[in-house]
């Protein structure tokens, strides 16, 4: 079974929010990639990816986000993410991503 990625994106000014809805795994995570690094390349942007509605993500969903942060640096942009679900933040909390990726204190509880 193939669980699918939505993504959906708002830009205001230099402010742009990416709402994913699904699951992040090696089969959606080209997608998420294709939609989020274009967007890390304009400086001075705030990119802030909404997943409280992403429910499973794995080790590939984490290299996303590394590359992100990456371009971020390099671009002169910034990544924030928000909303995201217990088991999801554990993730980012076990690999110590936490420290590094400016994550919105928000937690919401994962049913």
């Amino acid at each position: 079974m193939n669980i699918n990625l939505d993504v959906e994106v708002v830009e205001e000014d230099q402010t742009i929010t990416l709402t994913l809805r699904g699951e992040i795994d090696a089969y959606t995570a080209p997608k998420l990639k294709d939609a989020l690094l274009p967007l890390t390349k304009k400086p001075g942007a705030e990119v802030i990816v909404d997943l409280e509605q992403i429910n499973y993500m794995d080790s590939t969903g984490l290299g996303v986000f590394i590359s992100a942060l990456k371009s971020t640096k390099e671009y002169d942009s910034e990544l924030k993410l928000i909303q995201l679900q217990d088991r999801v933040r554990r993730l980012f909390e076990i690999t110590s991503l936490d420290s590094i990726i400016t994550i919105e204190s928000t937690v919401r509880g994962g049913n």
